[in-house]
């Protein structure tokens, strides 16, 4: 089969499509959340087996990161992206008609493929500006995929009580046709094909791997959106049974974060050029540690609400805002011909965590704990992000690396 269209072929992708194929990838991770503890009534299982879907989700999704990268530096952006979206359409279908919880969770897994249109819209914009205006550029694409988790669980919590659950897969998929439509007309190609072998291509993973810079970026990304990604694993559990709210009411609440991260991508976009990327992730990664901070402080007070909870997530929002788009544009920059690979092996390292983080803070919540085990978490992973992005500033001001 052959994706083709002789001006697509030519033409570079707008903002716009970009943004849209930025905020597909986002929705496909949370829009059922609200959902799940009904998903497990329906398919007979324990709400723990659904929550599964979340972190074998980012794992598959970190798997595919690492893949997805080089086989676009080797084959261009395009038909990658065009098949990738095919693939997500049939797996969601398989979400939709599983028979069981174990069904449901391999397509679930499937859906991941998804990723390829996070990975390669960032590796289109860097493929298009240096580091710094693709860090700004890279903020206002995010800052508008954040609008989508920024309602994504309210949206889904509607659907679930007027429609079922079923409901959460059927917007993806409408939104996934979409997707591909406006991936054929409108993406063209933004990078020239290697001219290696796939094998050339994954050797070129050493490269990488070797530079301090791309592992302090990676890490400091990966380490702030690991806060964010623990809150995906426990704040539905908090929200549902310590809370005692509504699937609805969870997805309003739930969306703090993305109010923030809407925010802080937007000082992305428009502060990157003038104070450069390492300042940016510094500042984002304070940010996000302070929020968990307060949140932590009110509950060992004995004070934290579901208001306090839910509100000081949109400081962790807007460090993440922050970190991740300059972060991001940090770790492509490191070795600029690699830019996909760069992308997806940096995207792998921070869903692959994100997995384990998600699983972790599920398995650690009980009544009995309250929210204190996800509050130490990710305070945990958040004071480690500062200490990745600090090494970096540090090897450049005293090294010169």
């Amino acid at each position: 089969m052959q994706f083709s269209s002789p001006r697509a072929r030519r033409s570079p992708p707008t903002i716009v499509t970009l943004v849209f194929l930025s905020g597909l990838s986002a929705l496909s991770l949370n829009l059922f959340l609200p959902s799940l503890p009904n998903m497990a009534v329906h398919f007979q299982t324990d709400y723990k087996v659904m929550q599964l879907s979340i972190a074998l989700y980012l794992l598959v999704n970190a798997v595919l990161q690492i893949l997805i990268g080089p086989i676009a530096d080797k084959a261009g952006r395009r038909p990658v992206m065009l098949w990738g979206l095919a693939l997500f359409l049939i797996a969601t279908l398989g979400c939709i008609y599983a028979p069981n919880a174990e069904a449901f969770l391999v397509f679930r897994m499937c859906q991941a493929v998804v990723v390829v249109a996070m990975v390669l819209s960032r590796a289109a914009v860097r493929d298009l500006y240096d580091q710094d205006q693709a860090a700004s550029m890279i903020g206002y694409v995010t800052m508008g995929m954040a609008i989508v988790p920024m309602i994504g669980p309210a949206v889904g919590g509607l659907l679930e009580e007027s429609f079922g659950w079923k409901a959460n897969f059927w917007l993806p998929f409408g939104l996934g046709v979409m997707a591909l439509a406006l991936t054929f007309v409108d993406f063209g190609e933004t990078s020239a094909k290697s001219g290696k072998t796939l094998v050339q291509q994954f050797r070129e993973y050493p490269e990488l791997l070797r530079s301090p810079r791309f592992w302090g970026y990676s890490l400091s990304s990966a380490l702030s959106s690991g806060a964010f990604f623990a809150y995906l694993g426990g704040a539905p559990f908090i929200g549902t049974e310590l809370f005692g709210l509504s699937a609805a009411q969870v997805g309003i609440y739930f969306g703090a974060p993305a109010v923030g991260y809407f925010f802080g991508n937007f000082f992305s976009g428009r502060y990157s050029v003038r104070f450069g990327v390492n300042r940016m992730v510094f500042w984002g990664c304070w940010l996000n540690a302070l929020g968990v901070v307060f949140s932590a402080i009110l509950f060992l007070a004995g004070f934290g609400t579901v208001l306090s909870f839910f509100g000081f997530m949109t400081f962790v929002g807007i460090g993440n805002g922050m970190t991740i788009p300059n972060a991001t544009s940090g770790a492509l920059s490191v070795r600029p011909h690699l830019a996909a690979t760069a992308s997806g092996l940096s995207g792998a390292i921070m869903l692959g965590g994100g997995a384990g983080l998600s699983a972790l803070a599920g398995a650690l919540l009980t009544h009995e704990t309250g929210a204190m085990p996800l509050l130490w978490l990710m305070l945990a992973t958040s004071v480690l992000a500062i200490a990745a992005i600090t090494l970096v500033i540090y090897r450049e001001r005293k090294l010169g690396l």
